[in-house]
């Protein structure tokens, strides 16, 4: 029986690590981890809260079933979906992270807004000047003036 019972691996970002303790999966599910554990390379031994929140949501068996359906090279991350998934989930049962994409939507949308207005005020204050006489220092200067002395640098307007 100690045949079964080997090192376990896990791929952190400190690479691939050897660990003679049981992964986190098989801790929570008191199971005998062994070198063939799907679990144990994704929910190391040291991080026994991220197998919990993913077990609450999703259930052990699920989760073991989606890592075997899922090719080996893209496993790190569909665990990192689902890590993520089940931590949002948790915080917000209702809508999870659909809450999150919806919330980061709408500042998206508030911030473009802001931006049009403000590069609105900026055409319009452009315009002003230039409606005023403005003359230029010199043809190779990047200031205009209109003729109330106001002067502004070009360099600070990108005009689209």
């Amino acid at each position: 029986m100690d045949d079964q019972q080997g090192p376990q691996y896990y791929v952190g970002q400190e690479g691939v690590q050897m660990n003679n303790m049981p992964c986190a999966g098989c801790r929570k599910l008191h199971r005998r981890c062994n070198r063939d554990c799907v679990l144990a390379p994704y929910f190391p031994a040291s991080q026994p809260e991220k197998f919990a929140r993913v077990h609450k949501v999703f259930g052990a068996s699920n989760v073991i079933k989606m890592l075997l359906g899922i090719e080996e090279e893209r496993r790190e991350d569909a665990v990192e979906s689902m890590v993520y998934e089940a931590h949002e989930r948790l915080k917000d049962p209702v809508y999870g992270c659909t809450g999150t994409i919806v919330y980061l939507q709408n500042c998206v949308k508030d911030l473009q807004g802001q931006l049009k207005a403000t590069q609105d005020q900026r055409d319009q204050l452009i315009n002003i000047i230039m409606n005023e006489n403005t003359t230029t220092f010199d043809d190779n200067s990047n200031f205009i003036c209109n003729n109330n002395s106001f002067c502004f640098s070009l360099d600070q307007f990108q005009l689209i």
